[in-house]
């Protein structure tokens, strides 16, 4: 876990505590009042990681776009693809919308602060190592997909393969 001396113990608010995490990583971020804004690059493409707060509902929506766009002729292999990889996940989902053809991984958490609102370091560091692990792990999908002419179930297939042993 990531050693933060302002957060190693204490609870903050969400976009704080995102914030504060993104920078001690040295990842290129910027903050607007309710939202925060970070880019990571990853081992098949740099992702951009928004978080919202909806302070209202106690609801913060984090978000990982993993700078696929998919064009009107492509979105029905990949809206099956969507399907059988989100039958992989516990948490969170990947879509597509509909109106610009971006996919992105989702995940909303009901944090349960009472009245104070607040994050452990640990809960921020688990919402957004798991949004890019699971970006990563089914990055190869999509680009199978999109680019490679598989199905979406030869796609999941050779993406989800299982390596044994060192080169």
């Amino acid at each position: 876990m990531l050693e933060h001396a302002d957060h190693d113990t204490e609870d903050a608010a969400p976009i704080d505590m995102l914030e504060a995490y993104y920078a001690a990583h040295g990842w290129d971020h910027e903050r607007h009042e309710d939202e925060v804004i970070a880019t990571v690059k990853g081992s098949w493409t740099t992702y951009e990681l928004r978080a919202l707060w909806r302070e209202d509902d106690s609801v913060l929506q984090f978000l990982a776009f993993p700078d696929i766009k998919v064009t009107d002729d492509r979105r029905a292999g990949v809206y099956e693809a969507l399907a059988l990889v989100n039958e992989q996940l516990w948490v969170g989902h990947f879509e597509l919308w509909s109106s610009s053809g971006i996919l992105l991984y989702r995940h909303a958490a009901m944090i349960d602060g009472g009245d104070d609102g607040t994050i452990s370091l640990a809960a921020a560091e688990l919402l957004v190592e798991s949004a890019i692990e699971e970006c990563e792990r089914f990055y190869p999908v999509f680009q199978f997909v999109l680019w490679g002419g598989k199905s979406a179930k030869e796609a999941l297939a050779a993406a989800l393969i299982e390596t044994q042993g060192e080169a």
